[in-house]
């Protein structure tokens, strides 16, 4: 897909003498008739496709995991677009700098901290080594307090506050900030990263953890 894009956008710099990135506007500068219709059509299936086979399982899973009596698969998919179209996406690719540096950059900062404390969490912490069946259990190594990891909470809001004041300059919500700030949240996912990963690493051997029950293998398959 990527390849494509760059591709296609290349190709209509030589063309039409400008860059155009966004399908529907290419569509619209082909001409009229039967092309354009068969066009949309795959353009539609091709979104479709996607966004159901690759964005909506994991948020509708996570929506089952809220209320797993209550949400179904189904359900959890109705919540994820309905979310989906109450971001309004289209005024997120409306500007294109707003919608890079805002937006894209704006979840690398929430996705870089994540992906470190994961990372961490494995080869620092735990040494590559799991509890598989603790996994799956309340009582388990891996439940903590009440199911979160206060180590985990607090490395992830202290990543975010090197690269907050740049995303509030980037999308206005203030007027100016000092230079240092407009830098680093540019770099947020690797700043995110950096700050998550060593700070979880540390206040994991700080904070005491919970005393926990050994998790047998047998509840495990009877769950």
């Amino acid at each position: 897909f990527a390849f494509i894009g760059v591709a296609v956008t290349s190709a209509t710099t030589v063309i039409f003498g400008e860059p155009i990135w966004d399908p529907t506007v290419l569509l619209g500068k082909m001409g009229g008739g039967l092309s354009v219709i068969i066009s949309l059509f795959a353009l539609t299936i091709a979104t479709l496709s996607t966004n159901i086979a690759a964005n909506v399982v994991s948020p509708a899973n996570a929506m089952i995991n809220v209320a797993p009596r209550k949400v179904t698969f189904q359900i959890g998919g109705y919540i994820t677009a309905g979310l989906g179209i109450a971001i309004f996406p289209w005024k997120l690719l409306e500007d294109p700098n707003g919608y890079i540096f805002t937006w894209l950059i704006g979840v690398s900062a929430l996705l870089g901290p994540v992906g470190a404390i994961l990372i961490a969490d494995y080869f620092l912490v735990r040494r590559t080594e799991l509890d598989l069946n603790g996994l799956y259990q309340k009582k388990g190594p891996y439940f903590y307090r009440g199911g979160f990891n206060p180590a985990a909470v607090i490395a992830f809001c202290l990543s975010l506050v090197p690269t907050f004041p740049g995303f509030a300059h980037q999308a206005k919500l203030v007027d100016s900030v000092p230079p240092i700030f407009d830098t680093m949240y540019t770099y947020a996912w690797f700043v995110g990263f950096a700050v998550a990963g060593v700070m979880y690493a540390i206040l994991m051997r700080v904070i005491p953890q919970r005393a926990s029950e050994p998790a047998p293998a047998a509840a495990t398959a009877e769950e």
